[in-house]
């Protein structure tokens, strides 16, 4: 339940695990109930603006190259040639601009089902739609299951899913059904990476995930960790699947420079690999 008190804080409360993260804001910049969902942008005080979805903190200016670096850079250095990419959600295009960094990425379609939140991308973070007019780039404002559902066998190298957390719409982006239709688009060297949650918060969503994951045909589940200042505990996953048996060795690049990147590097990527035990332990359970 969010709140925005007297003393100008928007607190986004966590129920379900008893705690809450605020940021202190000077003014809400805008409002708007698309079809889908309710949009509101503040200006704060220290992290610039802060967009959110229903009550929910989705990005801001000062922290969101920290999910979009590291749900694009990894998956796509872990590819050994990813030349057609698919992004389902990711309405902000933070991530898409990430993926468009990629030279030997020939072409990104992203589907998102709420085209008013690229608007809104668009006017208050300009600086995450900077790549939308790349000619490599499509945008489409429809149904990503349904448009999975339909996408041509072994037509996509890598499918990164950028979605909200798994209620309303996004529930079903985290289903066998889904992951069966990505692994029937995805060639034979193809690799899915989907945002996971907290491991210390939702550690069920994340064992959900592998279960599924595996029985839709997927090889190799890998599950990278990385801080996300304003989500639920501070602490974000991105989980990898292989269309093959394995999960390739990563690509090793001088990232800052070639990608412009601002957190992520190999190192960052080789720690992010790393499995705590409560985590090895939790997801050894079921196997």
């Amino acid at each position: 339940m969010p709140n925005l008190d007297d003393k100008h804080w928007f607190t986004e409360v966590q129920d379900g695990a008893g705690s809450a993260f605020s940021l202190r804001i000077r003014r809400k910049l805008h409002e708007e109930r698309s079809d889908y969902q309710t949009i509101e942008v503040y200006e704060t005080e220290q992290f610039g603006n802060l967009m959110v979805i229903d009550g929910f903190t989705m990005l801001s200016s000062r922290e969101n190259f920290l999910y979009h670096e590291m749900l694009a850079h990894p998956v796509l250095l872990t590819h050994p040639a990813p030349k057609r990419v698919c992004i389902i959600g990711g309405g902000d295009c933070g991530t898409l601009r990430e993926v468009l960094k990629h030279a030997d990425v020939e072409q990104v379609t992203q589907i998102d089902i709420d085209e008013r939140v690229t608007r809104v991308a668009e006017q208050f973070f300009p600086e995450l739609t900077a790549g939308n007019d790349d000619p490599r780039a499509t945008l489409l404002f429809a149904d990503g299951i349904r448009w999975m559902a339909d996408a041509e066998p072994g037509s996509l190298d890598v499918i990164i899913v950028d979605s909200t957390d798994p209620v309303g719409p996004a529930q079903g982006l985290f289903t066998e059904d889904f992951y069966s239709d990505c692994r029937r688009a995805l060639a034979d060297d193809g690799l899915l990476v989907q945002q996971s949650e907290s491991p210390l918060y939702h550690l069920d969503i994340i064992r959900s995930m592998y279960d599924d994951l595996r029985a839709a045909g997927f090889g190799a589940v890998q599950t990278l960790f990385f801080p996300q200042t304003i989500y639920p505990s501070g602490w974000w996953s991105a989980t990898m699947a292989a269309a093959g048996e394995r999960l390739p060795d990563f690509r090793r690049i001088d990232a800052g420079n070639l990608l412009d990147t601002t957190y992520y590097n190999a190192d960052i990527h080789a720690a992010a690999l790393a499995q705590p035990e409560f985590v090895r332990r939790r997801l050894a359970a079921n196997d």
